[in-house]
This record gives structure tokens, sequence and C-alpha cells, in this order.
């Protein structure tokens, strides 16, 4: 091995409770993929590859959520050996789908599915990566963009702080040059409060924003709630739109709680 070889920066990429989606988008680079593998070496992502390299690790990726005690174990192992940490896609930011789990009672869910559910040991809760180890990024989505991905590794890999934009998904939409469809259509969407990302992709086939990307900085969803509702969307219906990717975000879980407590 050459010294240059030898001097590459270490990529590793990790999988907890997730569908394996914001991996896919890391392999989904194609053309972009070549290069990243000549700048950097890709140590540990077993989605690709069953070769392992060892840490410590100069930049690992996390995916997914942890929702067992031996995932709560294992990620206070990756922080260990990991001197940058990035968690991507909504499952490590907030606790994806999974954290639905969260609003109900787990151990029944357990019984329904599993024949022996005392073998199961699983959480209460699905918590983002946050919640167990500190983190150097939160990469959102649901599955994260592929720019995005590139612009954090190059980012870290260049010393300095990733430019993600925080604004909505309402300014992708202008860009776009998009017709409103809330206003236009009258279709209920959540584009006014969810952070950008996506490219304005759901409005650009005219459907609503469903919310992928989480909430951005400063979300006015009060005030979007009463535009929804004027638009006929009962409360049931606002705890069901924010209780989906992100739910468990600050935002959309305190405008899921508003709504079902006005039901």
């Amino acid at each position: 091995m050459s010294a240059a070889e030898k001097s590459r920066p270490k990529l590793a990429v990790w999988k907890f409770a997730s569908c394996d989606g914001c991996q896919l988008t890391l392999l989904d680079c194609e053309d972009e993929l070549l290069p990243l593998a000549s700048t950097v070496e890709i140590a540990y992502f077993l989605e690709a590859s069953s070769a392992i390299g060892p840490g410590p690790y100069d930049l690992s990726l996390v995916e997914g959520s942890i929702t067992t005690p031996q995932d709560a174990e294992r990620i206070r192992h990756v922080r260990r050996v990991s001197r940058r940490l990035v968690t991507i896609g909504a499952c490590a930011t907030a606790g994806g789908i999974q954290a639905l789990r969260d609003f109900a009672d787990v151990r029944e869910f357990a019984a329904v599915v599993y024949a022996r559910p005392d073998y199961i040991a699983t959480l209460e809760r699905s918590k983002p990566i946050s919640a167990h180890v500190p983190v150097d990024f939160e990469l959102r989505g649901c599955p994260i963009d592929k720019r995005q991905l590139l612009e954090v590794i190059t980012a870290f890999l260049a010393g300095r702080r990733p430019v993600v934009p925080g604004h909505s998904v309402c300014v992708e939409c202008k860009a776009r040059g998009n017709i409103c469809v809330l206003v236009a259509h009258g279709t209920p969407c959540l584009g006014p409060v969810t952070q950008a990302g996506c490219g304005a992709l759901c409005p650009a086939f005219n459907r609503g924003c469903y919310g992928c990307f989480g909430p951005t900085e400063t979300p006015n969803t009060r005030a979007l709630n009463a535009q929804l509702r004027r638009l006929g969307m009962s409360d049931p219906d606002l705890v069901r739109v924010y209780r989906t990717f992100n739910a468990t975000e600050e935002p959309f879980l305190q405008a899921s709680e508003e709504a079902e407590g006005d039901a």
C-alpha cells in the first residue's frame, strides 16, 4: 500500500433500526462514488462489502434508531471509535417510523406479533442517536438527499461545517416554479413547516408535502394547522400527518399533541 493510500481518511457506515434507504443513497451516488472511494478509505460498510477495516474511523455515518439494549451498547462503541459521527435519515435523527411505538404500549405490539414475546428484548421507545451519544451533525430526510450527503462528507473531509439549508420546502417550490398546492388547489401540505432538502418532490407532482425532512428551525405549526382545518382536515387527520417520519421532533410532536387535545 502506498503512503497516499495509508493517509486516506477512513469512512465507516453503520446501520441500526432502519430500512437501509439512506445507506442506499450513498450507493446511488454512482458517478460520484468512484472519485469518493479514491479520496477516502471506505473501511466499514456492510451494505456494500463484507470486508471490515479496523478503526478508529475519521468519519462515521450512522443510519437507524436505537430500539434495543444491544443497540444502545453498540452505538456507544461506534462513538468511541469515530472521530466524527454524523447521523443520516429520519430514523437516526428523530426515531423514524418505528418511533410511533412511543405513543402506544410496545409490549402489546410484541404480544400481537410474536408467539413468544418473552424472547423479545426491546426498549419502550425508539430514540434518535443523539439521545444516546454526542453527534457532530444531523442530516435529515426519509431518505436523505444525495447532494446533501456528498456535501456533508466533503465538508467533514475539508474540516468545515456542512452547508445544508434550513429554510422550508416552500422556498424549493418557488425555485422549481411549482404552483402552490396549498393555495391553488386546497391540498393539505406540510411544506411551510418542513425543512428543505427533497427538491419539493411531492408538490412538483401536485401532492402535499409529507414532512419527510422534519421541521424547520422555527415552524409556525399553529398557523398552518388553522389553515389545514379551514381546508377540512379534522384533528385526528392533523395528528396523523405529523406522526409519520419525524413524529418525535419537538415541533411536530407538539403540533400533534395540541391537535390530539382538541379532538
